[in-house]
């Protein structure tokens, strides 16, 4: 009975060194832990300042006073600045024999020179996340990446068409005024192209919003789950990604004065209105094997007054339709508005 009760208080005394123990080495990790934690704020608040420095130190007006007072710098005055709009490749670049990889995977050259189509996507898709993650935070835009990666999907889906205000605000949940600023903000940062309407007094009711397209194909792809050439040509959105393809490169070939579309209420419509050095010049985009004439083009080339109406499409044959109609293969953009829209020859004098 004495050897029990020995056992049992040895035992006794063991559990209470090793709760003591215990209680001392979670008081001492918790020491740490906290030490950690105080560690981690500091880096934080750091880092906070260190952003606020950067952001002070690169803003324009301190940018535009140390080089006008230290490097003697002077603005240049409002007739001696050209601005010069970059994109990415275009068939004019790559040639005809590119049309399906450009249209595919865009014209960001990582994305298209990319080893293989999944290396493509995650580039494509890497760039969307630090797009909206990190470089518009680094712009001094607030807007929640989450917000505006929504709202981006949904234009997606709305590829081509005309723009409803009311209808993004009330799938989103916010206001229209605030889908108008995330519209706007996409636009300024050439992620997305709104193609204003043209409207004239020729005694019918026309659409007077804009048609909205996002620019780079490969991010369309990108934003509607697009993986392969298989995927995108059985998309219900393959004829709107047609499409903004087929104007992004007429806009890039052509570089015209102003680009419009136009359509009117009883279901007339022309893609693209071109004014280029006085000219009117139609086009329209048909992913079709032959397309023909519709009454909507007989409309749009008598209402519009067009010199010309292009109907571009898919295949490799240039055809007439009609007088001043003529159907062309994308490929015509390779060589510029001259390939697209050649002036009609004049008749010789005798």
């Amino acid at each position: 009975m004495v050897r029990l009760n020995l056992m049992l208080l040895a035992a006794l005394v063991l559990c209470a060194l090793s709760l003591v123990t215990s209680r001392h080495q979670a008081r001492k990790l918790f020491v740490e832990l906290e030490r950690e934690q105080a560690r981690a704020r500091g880096y934080e608040t750091e880092f906070g300042q260190l952003q606020l420095e950067q952001s002070t130190w690169a803003m324009p007006v301190r940018v535009e006073k140390i080089a006008r007072e230290q490097l003697r710098m002077q603005l240049p005055g409002p007739g001696r600045i050209e601005v010069v709009s970059l994109s990415g490749f275009s068939l004019g670049e790559i040639g005809a024999s590119g049309i399906a990889r450009l249209w595919l995977r865009g014209g960001f050259p990582p994305a298209y020179l990319a080893r293989s189509p999944a290396d493509s996507l995650v580039w494509r898709r890497e760039l969307v996340r630090t797009f909206l993650e990190r470089d518009l935070p680094e712009l001094g835009i607030t807007i929640p990446a989450a917000a505006l990666q929504r709202f981006w999907n949904m234009l997606a889906h709305y590829h081509g068409g005309v723009w409803n205000a009311a209808e993004f605000a009330r799938s989103l949940g916010v206001s229209e005024p605030t889908v108008r600023r995330y519209l706007d903000l996409l636009s300024g940062l050439y992620m997305v192209r709104q193609l204003p309407p043209w409207h004239e007094n020729i005694g019918k009711r026309q659409v007077k919003s804009p048609k909205v397209y996002v620019r780079d194909s490969g991010l369309l792809h990108q934003l509607l789950g697009v993986k392969s050439e298989e995927e995108l040509l059985v998309h219900p959105r393959c004829g709107a990604s047609w499409e903004g393809f087929a104007i992004e490169e007429t806009l890039k070939a052509v570089r015209p004065d102003d680009a419009y579309f136009w359509a009117t209420h009883t279901g007339a419509e022309l893609d693209l209105l071109l004014l280029k050095d006085g000219r009117r010049l139609g086009v329209e985009v048909k992913r079709a094997d032959a397309p023909r004439l519709t009454p909507s083009m007989r409309t749009a080339l008598e209402d519009l007054r067009l010199e010309q109406l292009v109907v571009l499409y898919p295949g490799e044959t240039s055809y007439a339709l009609a007088e001043r109609v003529t159907v062309r293969p994308l490929a015509a953009v390779v060589a510029g508005v001259t390939g697209l829209f050649p002036r009609p020859r004049r008749p010789r004098r005798r």
